[in-house]
């Protein structure tokens, strides 16, 4: 003890004791707070048990692109692929905005151990920056689609580009899991739909640059709290985002799925 502490009772002592035990306890807390990964602004943050829990099913949309609504890209020649901004099989264009990698790892939330799920099939698919889909609202392109195969890891990753804002929806990405690539031909074929939500501070930092200005007027008008597919949560489906509008961003995200 310091100075004037001494000789002033038991009661004191202990006191002052218990002070520096707590101090003490508090910064073990925040040094360990500070190696927390951080997740971009929305409402909710990747969950730790995302491994452990099975991707919600979501609605495939309008615009799926897997035969179970008119257009069928899944059987388009070239679409398994990594590079997912041109157009293929003959139609040519490409999806201009701000460079975006989308890594998906699957595991198996029913073993325990969230093992990797190697050899399955990920059909995934978004809107352009001007909220338009391909094969649809632009039948003449059918660009922003594409397949691929888990490796042994269990992840895919797909070049693209950071997707627009349309009015009524939060910023998002579509997928298709299929239990293989030969499956992964039309939707009846497929093991679980869902989508990935992508942060509001990602979002606007890419709708500030040239050729999204559509996106912020819509951004500003929803929420995750609002939108008919992430009001019940996103802590399974938001991922977590890296990277800047200048650069191009990483997106990555775990995807359980119990086989």
């Amino acid at each position: 003890m310091h100075g004037d502490d001494h000789d002033q009772g038991l009661e004191h002592d202990l006191a002052v004791l218990a002070a520096r035990v707590e101090r003490r306890r508090v910064l073990r807390w925040m040094a360990g707070a500070a190696l927390l990964p951080l997740v971009g602004c929305g409402g909710s943050e990747q969950g730790g048990s995302a491994c452990e829990s099975e991707i919600p099913e979501e609605t495939a949309g309008p615009y799926p692109g897997d035969g179970s609504n008119g257009a069928n890209a899944l059987v388009l020649s070239g679409i398994v692929r990594r590079d997912i901004r041109s157009s293929l099989a003959g139609q040519s264009g490409t999806a201009e905005g701000v460079p975006l990698t989308v890594t998906l790892t699957l595991v198996n939330s029913a073993d325990g151990g969230c093992a990797p799920l190697a050899g399955y099939a990920v059909y995934l698919w978004h809107c352009d920056r001007d909220g338009k889909y391909s094969m649809y609202t632009l039948t003449n392109q059918n660009y922003l689609r594409g397949v691929q195969e888990t490796g042994a890891d269990g992840t895919v990753s797909f070049t693209t580009i950071f997707p627009g804002c349309y009015s009524g929806r939060m910023p998002h990405i579509h997928f298709e899991i299929y239990p293989s690539l030969s499956k992964a031909t039309a939707s009846g074929n497929k093991l679980r739909t869902s989508q990935l939500a992508l942060p509001v501070d990602a979002c606007d930092a890419v709708y500030a640059t040239s050729g999204y200005s559509a996106s912020v007027s819509n951004l500003a008008r929803i929420s995750f709290a609002q939108d008919n597919v992430f009001s019940d949560g996103t802590s399974l489906q938001l991922a977590s985002v890296t990277g800047s509008a200048a650069e191009g961003y990483v997106a990555t995200l775990t995807v359980g799925l119990s086989v």
